[in-house]
């Protein structure tokens, strides 16, 4: 199997395409945005080469492939404006595999080395993110990589008919 990453810089409309295929997928929806309500968890998301071009203003965005099939993204922004404590210098992370059947096979530890390898030579040295607390392997492999809890928002995201907390960590570089 063989991982690589590109940072994407100009979209096409094969990129857009897959990223609303898992952006509308209910396996992945849970796990990658929060649902205030059955109405938001239901809602279907319209990514355009617009909206993508936008979103690449602010967001470093890397494509991650497995046999040159695209399998997931990544990204980053700096001083994202909803961090749980604001400190100068820090990367507001997001991954997401959207090929659910190569989950758990090693690519995710591989993506957030190279991300963290990124956003460092931008010269940000800290990482700060959110995990739903329903999902537990996310939360074990974050603490494996050396994410620590600094907060959790409490009744944050609806799944299974009941409200979950959103879980903050943070990871000095």
């Amino acid at each position: 199997m063989k991982i690589t990453f590109e940072k994407l810089i100009s979209p096409n409309s094969k990129i857009a395409n897959t990223l609303n295929k898992w952006a509308n997928d209910p396996l992945l929806i849970p796990l990658t945005r929060p649902n205030r309500n059955k109405k938001e968890l239901e809602a279907q998301s319209v990514i355009t080469m617009t909206s993508l071009t936008e979103i690449l203003k602010h967001q470093f965005m890397y494509l991650i492939y497995v046999d040159n099939q695209l399998v997931g993204q990544m990204n980053f922004q700096m001083n994202f404006g909803h961090l749980y404590k604001t400190e100068p210098g820090t990367a507001w992370i997001g991954i997401a595999l959207g090929e659910s059947s190569l989950f758990r096979k090693g690519i995710g530890m591989k993506a957030m080395d190279y991300l963290e390898k990124q956003i460092y030579a931008e010269g940000l040295r800290r990482i700060e993110l959110g995990v739903f607390s329903f999902n537990t392997p996310a939360l074990k492999f974050y603490k494996k990589r050396g994410y620590l809890e600094i907060g959790r928002i409490e009744e944050f995201t609806l799944w299974q008919d009941q409200m979950w907390s959103d879980i903050r960590m943070e990871k000095y570089l």
